[in-house]
């Protein structure tokens, strides 16, 4: 299928807050027998810093493994020595699978109609443009601003998964339902929950943005809109 991506999500049935998410993770790379790359995103010559092929979040706020293309197959070095005895931060949880979801999902720009999209967690500022942003005076213009990042986010998710767009994508910004503080590795960033649409199918739970693989930039289609 053109356009077409593997996407398994397991999901477990233990919650986890946010800043569980980071142990999970760490938990799930101590229990490989050999680390790939695409579970941690460091190779021996530094990050990589391509897209994200297994990420790491928050479903229905219990933990849950997005895996995308390559990281479909590597996710098997998980199960074949799986144990279900983590440790989160200091505590010892039994991690109890609630479900394996295996797709083949195609990401294709629509013709006239616009979807819907929920983003959470959504981290479009760094340094440079955080500034930049705080120094526009209308809510026109931040909007605008944003808008342009998040173009940009959903065109490196596409390039890191090999899918080729023939028009131009347009995002527009429906509404911002919120913006907080995240602290990540001692730094502060902006975060924002909000509403938009896109003439573009994306999948379910897919992350964008800045740490797309650890609970941040969630995608999840609104329906009936």
């Amino acid at each position: 299928m053109e356009n077409s991506i593997k996407l398994l999500i397991v999901k477990f049935k233990n919650q986890l807050t946010h800043d569980e998410v980071k142990y999970f993770r760490g938990a799930v790379i101590r229990s490989l027998p050999e680390k790939d790359v695409l579970f941690h995103n460091h190779g021996e010559e530094g990050l990589r810093y391509a897209y994200p092929l297994i990420q790491y979040k928050r479903i229905q706020n219990c933990a849950a493994i997005v895996c995308l293309n390559e990281g479909t197959e590597v996710i098997g070095d998980f199960f074949s020595t799986y144990q279900p005895h983590f440790m989160i931060g200091n505590h010892p949880v039994n991690m109890k699978i609630d479900r394996l979801s295996p797709v083949f999902s195609a990401i294709a720009q629509t013709d006239k109609q616009m979807m819907t999209y929920r983003l959470t967690r959504w981290l479009p500022l760094n340094g440079k443009n955080y500034s930049v942003y705080h120094q526009l005076e209308g809510i026109a213009e931040r909007v605008l601003f944003l808008e342009k990042i998040l173009v940009a986010n959903i065109l490196a998710c596409t390039k890191g998964l090999h899918i080729h767009l023939e028009k131009q994508l347009v995002c527009k910004i429906q509404h911002i339902a919120d913006s907080y503080p995240v602290t990540h590795k001692g730094i502060r960033f902006m975060a924002f929950d909000l509403t938009f649409t896109a003439n573009i199918a994306l999948s379910d739970y897919i992350g964008i943005g800045k740490n797309a693989s650890m609970d941040c930039g969630i995608l999840a289609q609104v329906q009936g809109l």
